[in-house]
């Protein structure tokens, strides 16, 4: 096949020759340690992308699925002694795949509901209506299961439940704080936004405690990430262009998450994927990212004081790092956040720091090695004894609550912010 013009990975090309395939990668790379082959670790993704950069590799099926076995979740570039870059390498391989022969028929509907909020709204509505037709509780506190397999769903996981109202629809757009505090404009997300919605509750109640004006797009879109998963950058870019468009309406402090995942897509991804393409883009980009934060992270910044608002019953609880913010070095703040917190006993965990094995459409593409590399968490999560595990990713948290289910286990799962919230009214 004839090299296509403009190829994505031309943009990498010099970072390809970075790798000396010394192998570090295999001792942290979750996706080998479940596939147990060359081509799901770093250097074999680079190897690979050096070979469809060269066109001399036929591009099948296996090409495709050596390209998916990847989490994006940096742990091989934070490892590297060569500063390889990978996870840029596999976005880029994926993006040059995408354009020489197509997406794959999953990603391509993945595209189709995130581009489209409106009709991402509706479909959680009819979720949510007919939940008891299509799910069934198993046991009653557990969440939900189908009743019967769907494609790239099956019927084995855990899934939480849609809410029947999103977030976003049911605050207003601007809820005023006190003079003279910081103005924040809050990204949703979309598990919060449609799943998880009492995590977007606690961030309103903390932030409005500290004082601050909260504003809520109602135009923000989805992050975009499941699309970069797959390497329909197309999509990407309409929503990050959407999105900035619709945040640079308000004069704020900060833009405000509480997921890792869409934070790590504001701060992060944006400005390295579509700003590096777009030099019109960029320096918008740029503005958006420096005001990105993590409501831990701003939590902490602001001077919360945790005994004023994490008042509760004592619970005893230990801490996954979500890949999106331990790339982006926030660590420390939500476990210091959790310290303070009255009643809160924090234990750390084996390999808090691993990845979850969720990894955006990972865990639906490769749901049965999602499971695999959750086992160890799961596993590390109940050794601890702790009543509960907190994390800072709504996705995260969905993935841990499967992985525990699927061990018998009892561990909640929460947000960090919903335990600094404890002692607040909502």
């Amino acid at each position: 096949m004839k090299q296509q013009k403009n190829d994505p990975l031309k943009r990498v090309e010099d970072q390809l020759k970075k790798c000396v395939k010394c192998g570090a990668c295999r001792t942290n790379c979750p996706a080998f340690a479940a596939f147990q082959r060359e081509p799901a670790v770093a250097r074999g993704k680079v190897a690979l992308a050096q070979h469809i950069l060269a066109d001399d590799i036929e591009l099948d099926d296996q090409t495709y699925q050596a390209m998916s076995k990847c989490l994006l979740c940096g742990s091989c570039v934070e490892k590297c002694p060569n500063d390889v870059p990978t996870d840029e390498i596999v976005i880029a391989a994926r993006e040059s795949l995408a354009k020489r022969r197509g997406l794959t028929t999953f990603h391509a509907a993945v595209g189709q509901v995130i581009k489209n909020r409106t009709r991402m709204k509706m479909g959680a509505k009819m979720a949510a209506l007919l939940g008891p037709l299509f799910f069934k509780k198993v046991p009653e506190t557990s969440g939900l299961r189908l009743r019967f397999p769907v494609p790239f769903v099956g019927n084995k996981r855990f899934i939480p439940e849609i809410a029947r109202n999103s977030f976003i629809e049911q605050h207003p757009e601007v809820i005023p704080g006190e003079p003279g505090k910081p103005r924040i404009a809050f990204f949703v997300g979309c598990m919060t936004n449609f799943v998880y919605t009492d995590v977007g509750e606690a961030a309103l109640a903390l932030f409005r405690h500290m004082g601050c004006t909260i504003i809520i797009p109602k135009g923000q879109q989805c992050c975009g990430l499941p699309g970069m998963s797959g390497g329909d950058l197309a999509t990407v870019r309409d929503l990050a262009e959407k999105n900035l468009a619709e945040f640079e309406k308000y004069e704020v402090d900060y833009v405000m998450s509480a997921c890792a995942t869409c934070g790590g897509a504001l701060h992060r991804l944006y400005p390295l994927v579509i700003g590096k393409r777009n030099p019109e883009l960029r320096e918008r980009l740029d503005a958006l990212a420096k005001k990105t934060v993590d409501a831990a992270q701003l939590l902490r910044q602001l001077g919360l004081n945790p005994a004023e608002t994490g008042a509760g019953e004592p619970i005893e609880v230990t801490y996954h790092d979500p890949c999106h913010l331990r790339t982006r070095g926030i660590t420390k703040q939500p476990r210091e956040l959790l310290i303070e917190t009255p009643g809160v006993r924090l234990t750390e965990m084996e390999g808090a720091d691993r990845c979850c094995g969720l990894g955006g459409t990972f865990n639906v593409y490769h749901y049965d090695s999602s499971m695999t590399i959750n086992d160890a968490k799961s596993e590390a999560i109940i050794s601890t004894g702790a009543q509960a595990v907190a994390t800072g990713c709504p996705g995260c948290m969905m993935q841990l609550s499967d992985g525990l289910k699927q061990h018998g286990s009892t561990v909640e799962v929460v947000h960090t912010l919903q335990l600094l919230a404890r002692g607040l009214k909502r």
